[in-house]
């Protein structure tokens, strides 16, 4: 496996492709990928996900992607690092930064389109045709107007992504519960690492402090989040993957297949195979 680098602080490509390269990589920066046409399969982190047109993937820095391509397909991509957005935040406000940065990275584990909100759909596609546009008649302030466009494009995905978020996080929530929420984001694979007492010993903190502060900062109580956490991961897999519910069980640390089915109809009402019928007709 290869790994990426990114020498600009962000760039924009636009490639019709027949074929994707063959080897994974990992990249080291955050990377969009819009589907202007054209269908096929992600894979990521060793996930299949259907692709088709209007889609748009938001690879993160630990995330390890490749493509098959099903039919030509016409890929928009753009690259940017930390460092864009930490230069690009309105006036430079650090719980701004670091809200953004939370966002984006938010975006682990949450494979399949990043586009949740429907009206933000055509205007993704608008700002894409935009920058595609600006890129080949080359005018005078093209540069500055691709500017421009990304940091919109990358505020609309943040906003997608962030209606995914607990409900009480706000662009004034401290540091300290960005970097708990990141934390469990990153081990969700692993129970050990997700109980209260290690974490409490990651960041240095009680046990009983970390329960009230992380309840008042995100209106959820730990275990309630990464239940709903697990939940929507699930749900990911059911609705844009085939993988069977064993393999998601297996992925997400459930005792077995019918551990897995007990919680989700605990929570959803139904199992998780009658939840895809009903999604996927």
């Amino acid at each position: 496996m290869t790994d990426k680098n990114l020498y600009l602080p962000f760039e924009v490509d636009f490639k019709e492709l027949e074929q994707f390269p063959k080897s994974s990589w990992k990249n080291n920066f955050f990377e969009l990928i819009y589907v202007v046409d054209g269908n096929g399969i992600q894979i990521i982190n060793d996930n299949k996900f259907q692709y088709k047109k209007g889609n748009l993937f938001l690879v993160t820095p630990k995330d390890i992607q490749s493509f098959e391509i099903l039919t030509p397909t016409k890929f928009f991509f753009l690259r940017f690092n930390e460092y864009y957005i930490k230069t690009n935040t309105q006036n430079g406000q650090m719980e701004t930064v670091l809200r953004m940065e939370y966002i984006l990275q938010n975006a682990s584990h949450r494979p399949g389109c990043i586009l949740k909100n429907n009206i933000d759909k055509p205007l993704i596609a608008s700002l894409i045709e935009s920058i595609i546009a600006e890129k080949s008649n080359q005018q005078i302030y093209h540069q500055k107007i691709i500017e421009q466009i990304v940091n919109t494009i990358i505020t609309v995905v943040a906003r997608n992504i962030a209606l995914k978020l607990p409900k009480n996080i706000k662009e004034t929530t401290g540091e300290l519960v960005l970097e708990i929420l990141h934390y469990i984001q990153e081990n969700i694979y692993d129970p050990r690492k997700l109980k209260a007492n290690i974490i409490s010993e990651s960041f240095n903190i009680s046990p009983n402090y970390l329960g009230k502060y992380f309840k008042k900062q995100t209106g959820e109580t730990l275990q309630e989040y990464i239940s709903n956490y697990k939940l929507r991961l699930i749900e990911a897999r059911l609705l844009n993957s085939d993988m069977r519910i064993n393999e998601i069980a297996d992925e997400l640390s459930f005792s077995d297949e019918s551990h897995l089915n007990k919680v989700f109809r605990k929570y959803k009402g139904m199992n998780p195979t009658a939840f895809r019928k009903m999604h996927l007709k």
